[in-house]
């Protein structure tokens, strides 16, 4: 092949960004002709499901970070390597990199001052090795372009898709555990990382007494070797606010197949994925209007303004005490995500690769794959 894939992601747990690396990769590797698949070059903790994705290649010696930096360009000699998730191999040539975002430009506060320096370093000496820049918005593409001085032809915006759901059989066992009935909850998915914003909602809730019957299943966690201290805290035990923690895949499909909505009040985001995958399941979305989200989420989302608790419980009331705004916008939520689908995002990044290594497209014709 005239290029690899950068399989670090395989390595780690499954967030937004390696999603998007893990089905980026599926789909590129299976809208291929035989033959001429993408090879991934993974590290020897790889565990699944990325460890599933095929043809990849076991490359033995060093992990994490240092993996990356020393043992996989070695391993990546002569060829064109993409990267999906924000950092890649400093010194090489010959890169397609996806940069998602630049929160540690943008809202620095929100990281751990280590995590914040790496990746400052990390993208400043990207424009040294001139790779062509991957993004997942045109907000990202604005901000890259504004932060590290790379001229707009160089970057690409590939948006991820949402069709990963239809693999995914959901767990309704989920309700139970937790006590919910359904339309008659939201749910908030975000880490405690303070960009999500939870406190927001938390405040909000305050302000909806009158919602008496109705829960806030608060769904994620928190990463303390990258995001800061500061933020909120979990919240106290409270016959309404559930807090779930991380669930499952089907867990979570199950949770928005059932509620009465979706709240995501993130301050900032490079896309936005959770929404779209709520309006995927049928789950009506109020979301903020800052940064990328509106751009990711069209008309088809109720929008707050996200750093006012009170506009944000104005519409978590509008949308819970009318049960045909709620299917209207589940509706348009449905027709929105479904043009969301990871095949239409591989074949543009196919596109990007042959034109940078100079090789033909090949014809893309979907086949089985067990991954």
């Amino acid at each position: 092949m005239a290029f690899a894939i950068n399989g670090k992601f395989t390595s780690q747990s499954v967030t937004g960004v390696q999603r998007v690396a893990y089905e980026l990769t599926r789909a590129m590797q299976m809208n291929s002709d035989p033959g001429d698949e993408p090879e991934l070059l993974v590290p020897q903790n790889a565990v699944a499901p990325g460890a599933l994705l095929q043809p990849q290649r076991r490359v033995p010696g060093l992990r994490g970070t240092l993996w990356e930096q020393i043992t996989l360009p070695l391993a990546a000699r002569g060829i064109t390597l993409l990267s999906l998730c924000n950092t890649n191999p400093l010194f090489k040539r010959g890169q397609v990199v996806m940069v998602h975002d630049m929160a540690v430009y943008d809202v620095p506060n929100g990281f751990s001052r280590k995590f914040r320096l790496w990746y400052r370093l990390c993208f400043s000496l990207l424009p040294r090795t001139q790779p062509t820049v991957l993004t997942v918005s045109t907000f990202s593409k604005m901000r890259i372009c504004h932060h590290l001085k790379i001229d707009e032809s160089r970057v690409k915006v590939v948006t991820p898709g949402a069709d990963h759901l239809d693999r995914i059989v959901a767990d309704p066992a989920v309700l139970q555990r937790l006590e919910l009935n359904k339309d008659a909850y939201c749910v908030i998915v975000g880490s405690l990382d303070p960009r999500k914003n939870l406190q927001g909602v938390l405040d909000a809730i305050e302000r909806l007494d009158h919602l008496a019957d109705v829960k806030f299943v608060i769904v994620g966690g928190k990463n303390s070797r990258v995001f800061s201290g500061e933020g909120a805290q979990p919240p106290a035990r409270s016959r309404r606010i559930v807090w779930a923690g991380f669930v499952s895949d089907g867990e979570l499909k199950s949770l928005y197949e059932n509620a009465g909505c979706l709240v995501f009040p993130s301050l900032y985001e490079g896309f936005g994925l959770p929404p779209l995958e709520a309006m995927y399941c049928g789950c009506p979305v109020i979301a903020s209007a800052r940064t990328s989200i509106p751009e990711a989420c069209g008309d088809a989302a109720m929008y707050c303004e996200a750093t006012s608790p009170d506009d944000i419980a104005a519409k978590i009331t509008q949308m819970m005490s009318d049960p045909q705004l709620r299917q209207r916008y589940r509706s348009a939520g449905l027709a929105h995500a479904r043009e969301y689908r990871w095949e239409r995002s591989a074949k543009k990044v196919l596109d990007i690769l042959h034109g940078q290594t100079g090789t033909r497209l090949a014809n893309l014709a979907p086949r089985a794959s067990a991954s």
